[in-house]
């Protein structure tokens, strides 16, 4: 897009993982909103990156990137709609920084040896054979159920 351009397009871009999770069902990508502000296709990625096992757990980030069909991990881009130029970006990162990203949901359990997701954090309690258990949240849940339900209702994307 130029930068006379009204509106931008915003797609949801997935990426190829180098490591898929075990406790999640395959395949797995990584989910993104992507942008497209410049002419050759460039613009910025907003994604939660890091990781469900450290204590802080993921984060809501903005970068910019050239066409992400150029990268090696790409693998679907699909149009979502439009944003007005004239108040993107801080009208995205506005209504995503209020997105809570992906929590810790997994640690590192001594009786099996193994990182595996957990019932509750404090106290730090795992949960047991065959017991069912809560689905995992990460970029693609955060990406598909929370932030682009926030644009959309925010007026964001059209």
């Amino acid at each position: 897009m130029s930068a006379m351009a009204q509106q931008y397009c915003v797609f949801v871009v997935k990426f190829k993982l180098s490591i898929p999770d075990p406790d999640m069902p395959t395949p797995r990508y990584h989910t993104t909103i992507f942008v497209e502000t410049q002419e050759d296709g460039s613009g910025y990625l907003h994604h939660v990156t890091g990781d469900i096992t450290s204590s802080g757990g993921m984060r809501y980030e903005k970068k910019f990137r050239d066409q992400p069909e150029e990268s090696a991990t790409f693998y679907s881009k699909t149009e979502l709609g439009v944003t007005d130029a004239s108040t993107y970006p801080n009208s995205f990162d506005e209504v995503l920084r209020k997105v809570p990203p992906p929590s810790q949901q997994k640690a590192f359990n001594v009786k099996t040896m193994r990182t595996e997701p957990f019932k509750t954090k404090n106290p730090l309690t795992f949960y047991e054979p065959n017991e069912p258990r809560r689905p995992l949240i990460k970029c693609t849940e955060w990406t598909e159920h929370q932030a682009i339900p926030a644009l959309k209702s925010a007026g964001l994307i059209q």
